[in-house]
């Protein structure tokens, strides 16, 4: 008994030693294992002060351990300021902020990633689903009324037989489903209570219908997708909380209005936008955007939009190449809304291009300046071999290399049969040619073929040189092959847009497409 008191006096002692903010435990490298021998399942935030993804973090964060304490939960939530704590960010591969991992069972290896979204509601449910079962067995109608209560979204499956194939079809979509609560019931006063006549499942949610059946084969494929088309609202804002929600679901076109919660006619925009939205659900996903916010200045720029030519609408499709659409009319209508959208799935819409003007002074300097305008004029000019940088003025990589670029202009700026030039892309597509990362570098040849040779070598002037004297032979591959590091990683910022997308969104590094649409 004395030895158990020794224990249980150490144990409370090691606890006290380590220091909480809102309910947060605060770990060093000096504290880091003695937390997780008195906490062993742990959520750790890896951070940086000055990261705007980490402060929009930090409130539904706290949120989140104080909803924990509250319950009386073993799960603790912790935060690493890893600027001041670089081994421990070292030894834990931290590589973008805010990097999020779970610690199970006190165990310091292989922390499970965590990939939910950034509400405190789905990092609660995303960590009882990594301590509990699946789906809860729900014994009676209160426990389900509380589920359902206690969530923006659940889901519930009804079923009598709960070792039925299709209970355990839906045990399998719970396991699969990181954010969402899962409950199953097979109380007969459940069945009546939510007027269901027979096996199958509900979405409950606090928004649009309330509730929605669904109705088919069960299976996990299928439930997946009904989960995935249902979970988020008929028109959702982006927020830095939302975007992993945006991005992460299973609709690839987003259609996206551009507007100020300030103005006077925002509410009848708004209900222009969701009279729309209502033909398009699980085709198109309705997305608003305060243009009046600061964070979200760099999405108007991505779509060539400014501040005071808001309100405005854009689809896009979020596939491996991204495309983007303008409507004809700028007045936003229901009815002109659903006429844009029925002629974006009937495939009669064309792509919408940026181009800046032509710049006076495009051709005088060494480096030639290109946009949509122009590129493939100078681009494809069957007598010249054209090397082209595409870059965005924000880019860091970009900025590295814009000295040794124009070093390779200076260089060729007398071979009438060279041509160095760059484009900013943030402001310039062009059809021929998807960039899905920026500095993307390529090579076109001179001919009539429109041939085109990605350059993969290393990015010094020397490397520039051979492969330009060379012909695109040395340091090139052809579009479309990406090299590899030798370790085969690449480097974030060549990355294509999907994968870049993937891993910001599981461990915060910052690839081409969540860089532009969601950096601070």
């Amino acid at each position: 008994m004395l030895k158990l008191l020794i224990v249980c006096t150490l144990a409370a002692m090691s606890a006290a030693d380590i220091a909480e903010e809102e309910d947060v435990l605060v770990l060093k490298k000096s504290n880091f294992e003695e937390a997780l021998k008195t906490y062993p399942n742990m959520l750790v935030e890896f951070y940086a002060p000055w990261c705007g993804h980490c402060k929009a973090l930090a409130p539904e964060y706290a949120k989140a351990a104080g909803m924990l304490k509250a319950e009386g939960s073993d799960i603790k939530l912790a935060k690493v300021d890893a600027t001041e704590e670089s081994e421990l960010a070292q030894e834990f591969g931290v590589r973008g902020y805010p990097t999020i991992k779970f610690f199970k069972g006190g165990e310091k290896e292989n922390p499970k990633e965590y990939s939910a979204g950034r509400q405190a509601d789905d990092i609660v449910n995303w960590l009882k689903k990594r301590t509990g079962p699946a789906a809860t067995t729900l014994t009676d109608v209160t426990q389900a009324e509380s589920l359902i209560a206690d969530n923006e979204v659940a889901v519930i499956g009804f079923f009598k037989n709960v070792e039925s194939e299709d209970a355990k079809a839906f045990i399998k979509t719970a396991e699969a489903v990181d954010d969402i609560p899962f409950g199953i019931i097979s109380d007969d006063a459940g069945f009546s209570k939510f007027e269901v006549a027979k096996d199958g499942v509900v979405l409950f949610k606090k928004f649009d219908e309330g509730r929605i059946a669904f109705d088919g084969e069960i299976s996990k494929e299928k439930l997946l997708t009904f989960i995935k088309s249902n979970q988020l609202p008929l028109v959702i804002e982006f927020t830095e909380q939302t975007a992993p929600k945006i991005f992460g679901g299973v609709i690839k076109s987003h259609i996206l209005m551009f507007v100020p919660k300030t103005a006077k006619d925002f509410q009848d925009k708004m209900d222009q936008f969701k009279k729309a939205a209502e033909g398009f659900k699980g085709k198109i996903l309705f997305i608003f955007i305060d243009s009046d916010v600061d964070d979200n200045q760099r999405i108007l720029e991505f779509f060539g939009l400014k501040k005071e030519e808001c309100p405005a609408i854009r689809l896009i499709t979020l596939e491996e190449e991204m495309t983007k659409y303008k409507p004809e009319t700028s007045e936003i209508t229901a009815e002109n809304i659903i006429t844009f959208c029925t002629a974006f799935t009937e495939g009669k819409l064309k792509p919408h291009l940026m181009s800046q003007d032509i710049p006076d002074d495009w051709d005088k300097n060494p480096v030639k300046v290109l946009v949509g305008k122009n590129f493939e004029e100078v681009a494809f000019d069957p007598a010249k071999n054209v090397f082209v940088e595409f870059y965005a003025p924000w880019c860091g990589h970009c900025k590295q290399l814009a000295p040794i670029w124009d070093q390779l202009g200076e260089k060729f700026k007398d071979n009438a049969n060279i041509v160095v030039a760059k484009m900013d892309s943030t402001a310039n597509e062009i059809e021929t040619v998807k960039v899905h990362s920026f500095p993307t570098l390529k090579f076109f040849p001179a001919g009539d073929d429109h041939k085109v040779i990605d350059y993969n070598g290393e990015r010094t002037l020397d490397g520039f040189t051979k492969f330009l004297e060379s012909g695109g032979k040395e340091g090139g591959a052809p579009a479309g092959e990406e090299d590899e590091d030798s370790d085969g990683v690449k480097d974030p910022a060549e990355k294509s847009v999907g994968q870049a997308l993937a891993k910001s969104l599981s461990d915060g590094e910052t690839g081409p497409l969540y860089w532009t649409l969601h950096h601070p």
